[in-house]
């Protein structure tokens, strides 16, 4: 094996070694390298608890396949007329929302917790899942440049020197709604436009899934853009103005499935994808996904059909990059859908003010929703308070910045705390530098008052270091601009997801840049602005789709994916770009984006990623096709270059150098014009004494100078090695107690709720809170003081669920409560939660449910719940796959 060691290792190891002094070595791993980055990630900054049964919206999937598979259209309808009886003769009550057909086979609806068990078990039912709610992803001001943005993929050099516009080729933008009046993206007009071609809206401007009294939509034709996102990911798509995007030249679909504010629902982004393929779409953006997912989400399911039938999709993989691994999006994470992560912008112009006495100039970025700072005159005097965490981490301020530049550390809470935190205390504004090295865009925080800023790490260092002087250290504000070096520029961005998929599918497949994204916005928002996320990534694939559309039209869609996968360019690792080791394959997939390169291509490698899956002893044989679509014979050697691993916590995952042997049977083959070849190869996983190690690399086909098709076209691979089973999905919830000490909690829980402000359908969805009861509590079943009282199980998932039972036995015997129902929760392919410290909440509302769809209320008495979560890719027949927990008694007494 070519597995680093302390004995045998290359340069790029030596040089970590002189970086750190010693590598320590994961316990059990005589064989690989726990690598520290030279600063940490930054801290998650949502860390709140989730609930499945809050908003009260489930998807029912019928068992026919879709229209887009070959299902007649009558076949389908019959089918939803006979689930329709089927519930109702089985009385369950539930709130028909939309139907598809199309791209996937089903329905939403809204139902009480307490129908849901009863709902899995109608005859026709195939899965549940919930619908999710899809927030609108935060927004920055500032003025990095497009112009970079667009040298980093070659989308300039195809433009300027290949002629590629993107001419012809229509792309839908499922988002926030465009602001079709912008001269930038054909404007003005009304809809549709020269450039705006198509388009609809969802939901109306009300419309926030987040309140349960701004749920329902209100669909209109007008798919104006009242917030700014979906005008941004345009302009990145293909703006044609001041602000330059990927593709200028193709027309536009507009479809609005956001309000002005808050989240959406996935069933309208079924709707919309729908109505983009009825509108003869060639490419679809969706900037826009729920984390910790599976594949086969509903939303993911119908963006792969889409590409079935003929149409390029392409999403954001998510920006729980915080939040650890497998924690990508759907529906990114679709088996045919482009997954994309993000890099950061290379170069920036940002706001700079002067540091007094004698300071130098600091760039910064206003933050979202706060005032922006002065453009002239002299602020009070800075203040350090350190992280001012006051209300998550129970940190004291470190100064009084009453009346003064509060200046706060990034990390450990969110933006809008620390914010919050200085405004109470009377502080005239907030300086917040970076944890890690360079600029970021701040988001999710509200006025107050006050301006905020964010600064680099390196500005935040030169103001302590003023702070430690005897002078009182002032800041003078101008309109000054500059433009810097971005210090993460090319590198993946902090909050770009991980993979793998919990099936175990590469993903994410692709990066492009994502991070510090100037493009257009609304008129009557400033007209360009300034955004980080996935959500910019996601459009530059798009608009390179559109170009390497447009040169070749008779490419599949099936096939661009793969194009682009072997032409991109993979990155070095974020922690430590020195040490010469590329960043994980499950978090840049197959690296940057590169449209000159797919588009002059003529060397193909298929399939244009390895997904190796549960690595077990030995090695796995792989077959690559290798296609020279040029008009000379070429002679390619075949490599590998591995690249870092992950292993440890789910959610907090360290860095490893355990690499991967690769072999091959050939080291050389030559391929005819028009011709293909195919070359085998071995794949040698580490070993798998590292727990939850996930591994990759790239396979490198290279065509050596003065030959047609000089250069090299890659495959990255990723696989996990080990018992995959072996992941615990259950352990102790951890909390973090007043001390900052981490305190670990073992769950399940049996609860009941207390306090609770709002409640949707059965679960507190604000206020209130989740009282433990470990000795068992009796139920009345009815609403007391305004709140339900019935029993709850709290759940935390550290890893996807395969399938989740919650069964109902009687307490004395432990034997089901019926012999042919005894469900209370049923569910298939379960996320998993964001962090150590959330959970899920199931209800139990008394009723069971069973064979051939019958379910019946259980009567007073005593019982016990048993909890069953199937592991990620588990036998369901395979006891030692399933984790389970028993409740305490639970005792029904309805009075």
């Amino acid at each position: 094996m070519t597995v680093l060691s302390h004995r045998r290792r290359p340069a790029a190891l030596a040089a970590l070694a002189m970086a750190f002094g010693t590598i320590a070595v994961p316990a059990g791993a005589s064989d690989s390298a726990d690598i520290a980055p030279v600063h940490p990630a930054p801290a998650a900054e949502d860390d709140g608890a989730l609930t499945h049964e809050a908003q009260g919206l489930w998807f029912v999937e019928l068992e026919s396949a879709p229209r887009a598979e070959g299902t007649a259209r009558s076949q389908l309808s019959s089918e939803r007329a006979r689930f329709r009886d089927n519930a109702r003769e089985h009385d369950v009550r539930f709130h028909e929302r939309m139907q598809f057909d199309s791209l996937w086979n089903g329905l939403s609806v809204e139902l009480d917790a307490g129908e849901l068990a009863k709902m899995r078990e109608v005859p026709g039912v195939e899965a549940l899942y919930p619908v999710e709610r899809v927030a609108i992803p935060e927004t920055a001001d500032a003025d990095p440049e497009m112009s970079a943005a667009l040298g980093m993929t070659g989308a300039d050099i195809a433009q300027s020197e290949l002629g590629l516009t993107g001419d012809g080729l229509r792309v839908a933008v499922m988002d926030t709604g465009v602001d079709y009046t912008h001269p930038d993206l054909g404007g003005p007009g009304s809809l549709p436009t020269e450039r705006v071609v198509a388009g609809w809206d969802f939901v109306g401007d009300e419309f926030d899934a987040n309140h349960p009294d701004t749920l329902e939509p209100e669909p209109d034709p007008d798919p104006m853009d009242c917030h700014g996102h979906g005008t941004h990911v345009s302009g990145i798509v293909g703006a044609d103005g001041e602000v330059t995007g990927v593709a200028p030249g193709v027309e536009f679909g507009a479809y609005k499935v956001f309000g002005c504010e808050g989240s959406t629902t996935a069933d309208v982004m079924i709707a919309a994808m729908e109505r983009a393929l009825d509108d003869d779409m060639d490419v679809l953006n969706m900037s826009i996904g729920s984390a910790f997912s599976w594949p086969q989400y509903p939303t993911a399911q119908a963006a792969d059909a889409l590409v079935d039938e003929g149409m390029v999709v392409v999403s954001s993989i998510g920006n729980s990059g915080a939040n650890g691994v497998y924690s990508a999006s759907a529906p990114g994470l679709g088996a045919d859908v482009i997954g994309v992560a993000a890099y950061e912008n290379v170069r920036i112009t940002v706001n700079t003010f002067d540091a007094n006495p004698g300071g130098e100039p600091v760039p910064y970025m206003p933050m979202s929703e706060a005032p922006e700072p002065p453009t002239e005159g002299t602020s009070a005097e800075l203040t350090d308070v350190g992280r001012a965490c006051v209300d998550s981490e129970g940190d004291e301020l470190d100064s009084d910045p009453e009346g003064k530049v509060a200046l706060i550390e990034r990390g450990a809470c969110t933006f809008d705390e620390k914010y919050a935190a200085a405004m109470a205390a009377d502080a005239e504004g907030v300086v917040i530098y970076n944890n890690v090295s360079g600029m970021f865009a701040g988001g999710g925080i509200s006025d107050r008052g006050g301006f905020a800023i964010g600064i680099p790490d390196t500005g935040g260092a030169h103001l302590r270091e003023l702070l430690a002087g005897a002078e009182p250290v002032t800041l003078t504000w101008s309109d000054e601009q500059t433009e810097v070096p971005n210090p993460n520029g090319g590198l993946i961005s902090s909050f770009s997801s991980y993979g793998l998929s919990p099936d175990l599918d590469l993903k994410p497949d692709i990066g492009a840049p994502g991070g510090l994204i100037r493009s257009t916005y609304p008129m009557d928002r400033g007209q360009y602005a300034t955004v980080s996320g996935t959500s910019m990534s996601s459009p530059h694939v798009a608009g390179g789709v559109a170009l390497l559309l447009e040169s070749e039209p008779s490419l599949a869609a099936s096939e661009v994916r793969g194009l682009l996968q072997n032409n991109a360019d993979p990155a070095p690792w974020w922690g430590n770009p020195d040490l010469g080791l590329l960043d994980n394959v499950h978090r840049q997939g197959a690296g940057m984006l590169d449209v000159p390169g797919a588009v002059q291509a003529t060397t193909t490698v298929t399939p244009g990623k390895l997904s190796l899956g549960e690595s077990g002893p030995g090695a796995q044989r792989q077959k690559l096709r290798i296609t020279n679509s040029g008009s000379e014979p070429v002679t390619y050697e075949l490599d590998h270059t591995p690249a870092l691993g992950t292993h440890g916590s789910t959610v907090e995952p360290s860095f490893n150098d355990a690499f991967a042997e690769v072999s091959f049977r050939r080291d050389t083959v030559t391929v005819p014009p028009g011709r293909s070849v195919n070359a085998l190869l071995r794949i040698t996983p580490p070993g798998d004494e590292v727990e939850n190690l996930q591994y990759g690399g790239y396979i490198e086909v290279t065509a050596a100078g003065g030959q047609d098709g000089a250069g090299t076209t890659r495959v990255p691979y990723a696989g996990y090695a080990g018992d995959y089973q072996a992941i615990e999905v259950m352990p102790p919830l951890e909390e973090v107690d007043e001390d900052g000490e981490v305190v670990e909690h073992d769950v399940p829980w049996l609860t009941t709720v207390t306090e609770c402000e709002v409640f949707i359908g059965h679960e507190c969805v604000e206020g209130g809170e989740f009282e433990n009861q470990p000795d068992g509590a009796t139920y009345s079943m009815e609403t007391v003081d305004g709140l339900p009282d019935i029993p709850y199980i709290l759940v935390h998932f550290r890893h996807q669920v395969e399938k989740l039972e919650m069964v109902v036995r009687d307490a004395d015997t432990g034997t089901p409560v019926y012999p042919i129902a005894d469900k209370a929760v049923d569910l298939e392919h379960v996320e998993r939660n964001a962090s150590s410290t959330s959970y899920f909440t199931y209800p139990w509302d008394g009723t069971v449910s069973g064979m051939f769809g019958w379910s019946w209320p259980v009567p007073d008495g005593d019982y016990r719940i048993e909890v069953r979560a199937l592991q990620a890719l588990g036998d369901r027949w395979n006891d030692e796959h399933w984790e389970t927990w028993t409740s305490p008694v639970i005792t029904l007494d309805r009075g």
